[in-house]
């Protein structure tokens, strides 16, 4: 199957056109969510080392055991509606 611009929707084209006026780092996180959620592999996330500290530091929570109860966080979702 041959690929041109016509195939996309309206909806895809609005979107596309505003992602080209963002900033390069910026296009490149919509690229890899947008890959993501249709299944293709996508390029590691750099994370700054206070992001790799906090994820490190929820793992080694996470293998200890230590969890937010259930009812702290059924009362977080109800705040958020989910």
């Amino acid at each position: 199957m041959c690929y041109n611009a016509s195939m996309m929707t309206k909806l895809l084209e609005r979107a596309i056109a505003k992602i080209r006026e963002l900033p390069a780092e910026d296009q490149d996180a919509v690229a890899i969510a947008a890959l993501s959620m249709i299944g293709e592999d996508t390029p590691l996330v750099r994370l700054d080392d206070d992001t790799r500290t906090a994820v490190l530091e929820g793992l080694s929570q996470a293998e200890r055991g230590e969890f937010v109860p259930d009812n702290i966080v059924a009362e977080a979702d109800k705040r958020h509606d989910a």
